[in-house]
């Protein structure tokens, strides 16, 4: 811990970006670390406090979307007390999903070739891999990898701060 402690912390402090945060997640990899010496090679040990350190930081951003705490309002509010003018309708549903779809569909136009096509495919007309490269005449591997690489574009085309910066850029 003396040796590696700060190493850890900054790990887990650059990927979730909370002091709090990082501080437990440093104590649960020297845990895991001290759980799994057996396993221990000393030969490798930075790298694999920096791989624990890794893992753990990855499992916290996948679980830390679940568990978002409602506000007091919300935790203390009855089911009866609700005003039914703010429960969407199946009308308002179907309209912000068309919404949505539109903008899948321009996010995946405006990527360059040849994930704008395997993109509109595959998350748009929501076909398989499989399918796709047989359209395509294409290995399935290479639509696998391509529907990888386009996915992460779309995750940071249609992220809110991306939104914002290309506002932004047009004034």
């Amino acid at each position: 811990m003396d040796t590696y402690g700060n190493l850890v912390y900054s790990i887990c402090y650059k990927t979730c970006g909370n002091p709090f945060d990082a501080e437990d997640l440093t104590q649960d990899v020297f845990l895991a670390a001290y759980r799994n010496l057996f396993r221990f090679d000393r030969t490798y040990e930075k790298a694999w406090l920096c791989k624990i350190a890794s893992r753990k930081c990855l499992d916290f951003l996948k679980s830390a979307t679940r568990r978002i705490l409602p506000a007091d309002d919300t935790f203390l509010e009855d089911s009866s007390t609700k005003n039914p003018d703010t429960d969407s309708s199946p009308v308002e549903e179907a309209m912000l999903e068309t919404e949505a779809r539109h903008r899948l569909l321009v996010a995946c136009k405006q990527l360059k070739p040849p994930y704008d096509v395997v993109a509109r495919l595959h998350f748009y007309e929501e076909l398989t891999a499989s399918e796709i490269a047989a359209a395509q005449q294409e290995n399935v591997k290479t639509v696998q990898t391509r529907i990888y690489r386009a996915k992460a574009m779309l995750k940071k085309a249609l992220r809110p701060e991306h939104k914002l910066q290309s506002e932004r850029s047009k004034v």
